[in-house]
């Protein structure tokens, strides 16, 4: 099957793009997998399938998110930039804000002036039940009056915060990103069985009020150069947790995003990048 595709990153989070907003695209795990590759396919930490919206919801789009390992899920921050900018640069819209339906929410890219992308992520979800996170037994600290709760993992316990920002994420603060065990405790967080779906590891460095350092560990994907739901959720337990201000810089192996958040029940506002790399053609097997 040859399958037009257009390569893009945010950030460093690099995706691969498929439109299927004039036919349905219905490909194996497999054959995710496969144009994930970095060496038999394209290459990339996501796939992300433009779907055609749905007017009585009042949505533009439709946007699907396939990991490297084949599995879908529900939100990717970087991703949902460089949606924006796919849609509006391939002539399937000319509006500069848009209403987009993700497996959980609906999100509001908008393209600025300077080329970067603003994206409403939406309010987090911050109850442990809503992420989901089983606190079973465990008795969280509080700082702030937030929740840090004690995790055991192989080699030493940490405190996590937790947040969905329409994806699982757990927020661990470090001292130096650079020096942070996250090849060692990303896959043991990722995978701990108190979270049922998986979570994506966070480990933030915070530098001043407005200013963190993040690495990410992501669910099917391992380390990437950015995330943007995690920046989003490091920043939210930061301000919880009275570490942060309103507007936060994070900057992350593959650039800087600045993300604003006043508050429990308003949204996340996500800045960033979103850049096409190249477009081409491949040669999908059967798998």
């Amino acid at each position: 099957m040859k399958l037009p595709f257009t390569k893009m990153h945010g950030a460093g989070n690099d995706f691969v793009v498929l439109d299927a907003t004039r036919a349905p695209l219905a490909l194996s795990p497999a054959q995710y997998r496969f144009l994930a590759d970095r060496r038999f396919g394209i290459g990339a930490d996501q796939i992300l399938i433009v779907e055609p919206g749905d007017p009585t919801r009042g949505t533009d789009f439709t946007y699907r998110i396939m990991n490297a390992d084949g599995g879908e899920v529900e939100q990717c921050g970087n991703g949902a930039r460089c949606f924006a900018r796919f849609v509006h640069d391939k002539g399937l819209t000319t509006q500069t804000t848009i209403r987009v339906q993700t497996q959980k929410t609906v999100i509001e890219p908008r393209l600025q002036a300077d080329g970067r992308v603003t994206v409403d992520m939406g309010a987090p979800f911050l109850t442990p039940a809503e992420v989901p996170f089983d606190t079973t037994g465990l008795t969280p600290r509080l700082e702030f009056g937030c929740e840090l709760w004690p995790v055991a993992l192989a080699n030493h316990p940490v405190e996590l915060a937790v947040v969905s920002m329409g994806n699982p994420h757990a927020v661990m603060r470090v001292d130096s990103v650079a020096q942070a065990p996250v090849d060692e405790l990303g896959p043991q967080i990722e995978s701990h069985p108190r979270f049922p779906r998986r979570v994506n590891a966070g480990f933030m460095e915070v530098v001043t009020r407005g200013h963190i350092r993040l690495r990410v560990y992501e669910r099917g994907a391992g380390e990437t150069l950015a995330c943007g739901s995690g920046a989003c959720a490091a920043v939210v337990a930061g301000i919880r947790l009275g570490w942060l201000d309103a507007t936060v810089d994070v900057d992350m192996p593959g650039g800087r995003l600045t993300i604003s958040w006043a508050g429990p029940g308003t949204p996340v506002m996500m800045t960033g990048p979103a850049t096409t790399v190249f477009d081409g053609v491949i040669d999908v097997p059967e798998l």
